[in-house]
């Protein structure tokens, strides 16, 4: 039997490159235990400098077009979710998980993917964006315009990052330059409202046990840290409950969020959405990650085995996906 090669890709010139380099370690680790007989298995590690290679020699994109069946996208932030590789993917005609160049953009800018929810009806917190010159240069000028204009607590966090890498909460008006200055490192920047509640995520995967959209048990976080930021998310700072203890309706609401959000923004084969629950105000929509995390600590593979699947059960099928 003809095995299909996969190639994983991992790395990337991103600020989530550890995170991304553990993605792809287990996805490696589960095609060669669970799936050898059926897949030929190649590591592709992208530097932070951008070059390729497969299995430890340098590699071109134009080589890797004839080299593998099916790309296995394992690459977290910029570069990675940002449509930058699906769009050379796609010029390629390579075969890769998750969704394509314009879904991926869409929902890695922070603004964009508001702006959707808005125009789709999903309530979503009100936002402002501060350039990232802004922000640096003018540091003094904007938190003083802030004060005028803007309600504390807030949100401040990169308009396009992952993994809650850059975000803060900013509680006085003498901690929003040092945020705005942090978030900054990492392009412009979002003040977000701030809306106190339980946080919880909620994924999908398309074609999954037969169903078109299979919806995940929703997980409900509840942060050590004071809310779920990156030590929170893979430094096991935070309480992950799955199945959640929400009520049965605002189990079905927070389902119901997430399948109209992926068919919203065009995405494909999978996604997680995040959301903050206020007690009156009803469920608000943070983001959605297109890319989730496969990692021991990621909340997609806690999901699985609450439904009685695993990792290597999503991955497989997100191969099959591609290859169809």
């Amino acid at each position: 039997m003809h095995r299909k090669r996969i190639g994983v890709v991992s790395g990337g010139p991103s600020n989530e490159y550890e995170v991304s380099l553990a993605t792809g370690k287990n996805v490696i680790a589960a095609l060669k235990k669970h799936h050898a007989d059926r897949y030929s298995v190649h590591d592709i590690f992208i530097d932070r400098a951008g070059n390729w290679h497969k299995d430890g020699a340098p590699l071109s994109l134009s080589d890797a077009s004839n080299q593998f069946d099916v790309i296995f996208n394992a690459l977290h932030g910029a570069y990675g979710e940002d449509g930058k590789i699906q769009q050379l993917l796609e010029m390629h005609q390579i075969p890769f998980t998750g969704s394509g160049s314009v879904g991926s953009a869409v929902a890695m800018n922070k603004m964009l993917a508001k702006k959707t929810f808005t125009f789709h009806g999903i309530k979503t917190p009100h936002s402002k964006i501060i350039s990232e010159d802004d922000a640096k240069n003018d540091t003094n000028k904007v938190v003083s315009e802030l004060f005028r204009s803007w309600l504390l607590p807030t949100v401040v966090k990169p308009v396009t990052s992952g993994s809650s890498v850059g975000v803060s909460i900013a509680r006085k008006y003498d901690e929003l330059a040092e945020a705005l200055l942090k978030a900054a490192e990492h392009g412009d920047v979002m003040l977000e409202e701030f809306i106190s509640g339980i946080e919880a995520t909620c994924g999908v995967i398309e074609g999954f046990r037969g169903q078109e959209l299979y919806v995940l048990p929703p997980i409900e976080i509840r942060p050590l840290t004071g809310f779920f930021d990156f030590d929170a998310k893979y430094a096991g700072k935070s309480q992950e409950i799955v199945p959640a203890s929400f009520s049965h309706e605002i189990k079905k609401a927070v389902e119901e969020l997430a399948m109209k959000i992926h068919r919203a923004l065009g995405l494909k084969h999978y996604s997680r959405s995040d959301f903050i629950i206020h007690p009156r105000r009803g469920i608000y929509a943070l983001e959605v990650n297109t890319l989730p995390g496969l990692t021991d600590e990621s909340l997609i593979p806690k999901s699985l085995r609450a439904v009685g699947s695993d990792t290597h059960e999503l991955i497989d099928h997100l191969i099959r996906l591609a290859l169809n």
